[in-house]
């Protein structure tokens, strides 16, 4: 008689967690507002990012095309004019005020500056001294300056040349050793420099998706006066907990497919030739990075319902979970911050882990379950710690 009863709980718990995961569900489909909040965001993430990367390396691929040289002076120095237009580059006088527009960022060249008694010098056999003028602050200006500073270089090595030879030495001898560089990177890794803050915003994503739907099912309920009735229920608390949960983590996984699954068309975007090339994205790769961010959007959801619960208002709960969002947003800024190969603790952390791991996605790389366990791992510890808090404090708060 005795084993009656214990067969017959076991579905009724699954019951209560299946009706209060459908009531938290219609709920929050019900409210569109934060629909739209999960859903745009999520959807125009990707191709926003791909848009915006593109379109910052296509203007400098047009820039590197143009191949023009902005100098001052340049009058004062045929002959350097001459080996210049000979490397197929056009010369562009400076503005008189080049340095003031170099330092407002209304002039994007560096600018070579050409001393009036170069040529003279040269004659002499002195060393001109020629400035290749540019600001650290302006990233267009900066980033033409190597090409300007290569010309200059170039210029000088052939001018000791010729002189080598007048003398019968081979000009050979300013390059004693042949240097060929050699890159191993993959396409998709030299693509990944460029697209490696993809991953962070779409763990943004994410941990957004789960904010809303996890303070509503928590503060949100209790602010509204629904909680304490739900409490009163015969159902376990760790039944209810369940339920919620399961809503909560369903929004955050749908929320991490989304914005896997916007990069795919957002492809079509592209500006950058050479980008479009590196950048294969495919339907594989964004349900891999589904599956890689369903175990954190699980345990975030689980996080911030803990973290909710002890608030009595919804603005109380969203101030309390800022220290949250700052700590998974800050994650993936330590793999920026130190580069280098990918320390073994980084798995363990969440949303540093997952970065990582996607980081491998995008760079073409196969992922092995040493990698991905330990964020499986710390996902469901955390997960299963978070919601035996909450069903505590649903039990605490019954029983006053």
């Amino acid at each position: 008689m005795s084993a009656v009863p214990a067969r017959q709980a076991h579905p009724s718990v699954l019951n209560h967690v299946a009706i209060v995961f459908l009531k938290e569900l219609v709920d929050a489909l019900r409210d569109r507002r934060t629909l739209m909040r999960l859903a745009l965001p999520a959807l125009l993430m990707g191709p926003l990012m791909l848009f915006l990367l593109s379109g910052l390396i296509a203007q400098f691929e047009t820039r590197a095309q143009q191949r023009e040289v902005v100098a001052h002076g340049m009058q004062h120095a045929p002959t350097l004019r001459n080996y210049i237009e000979r490397q197929n580059y056009s010369i562009k006088e400076a503005p008189a005020d080049y340095e003031a527009q170099l330092r407002s960022g209304k002039l994007g060249d560096a600018v070579l500056v050409v001393p009036a008694t170069f040529e003279a010098e040269l004659a002499r056999g002195d060393q001109p001294s020629i400035e290749v003028v540019t600001d650290s602050a302006n990233q267009r200006a900066s980033v033409g300056a190597g090409a300007v500073a290569r010309l200059v270089t170039g210029f000088g090595q052939e001018r000791a040349g010729q002189h080598l030879m007048l003398r019968g030495v081979s000009g050979e001898v300013l390059r004693p050793v042949d240097m060929t560089e050699r890159d191993l990177a993959s396409p998709g890794a030299r693509a990944s420099r460029i697209t490696s803050m993809i991953p962070m915003f779409v763990i943004m994503a994410v941990l957004y998706g789960c904010l809303t739907a996890a303070l509503d099912a928590t503060s949100g309920e209790r602010e509204r006066g629904s909680l304490e009735p739900l409490l009163t229920n015969p159902a376990k608390h760790l039944s209810l907990v369940g339920g919620k949960f399961g809503a909560v983590a369903l929004l955050g996984v749908a929320v991490a497919a989304l914005a896997s699954l916007s990069f795919v068309p957002a492809q079509w975007l592209l500006k950058s030739d050479s980008l479009q090339a590196m950048f294969r994205f495919g339907w594989q790769d964004a349900l891999l990075f589904t599956a890689l961010l369903a175990p954190l959007a699980a345990a975030l959801g689980a996080l911030l319902m803990a973290v909710a619960i002890r608030t009595k208002t919804f603005k109380e709960a969203q101030a309390s979970a800022t220290l949250v969002m700052t700590m998974v947003s800050l994650a993936p800024m330590v793999a920026l911050l130190n580069p280098g190969a990918d320390a073994p603790w980084y798995y363990w952390v969440p949303g540093l882990g997952q970065n990582q791991l996607m980081m491998l996605v995008l760079k073409g790389e196969p992922v092995t379950l040493a990698q991905w366990g330990p964020s499986l791992v710390t996902a469901g510890v955390l997960t299963v710690a978070c919601l035996v808090f909450v069903a505590q404090q649903m039990r605490a708060a019954a029983s006053r």
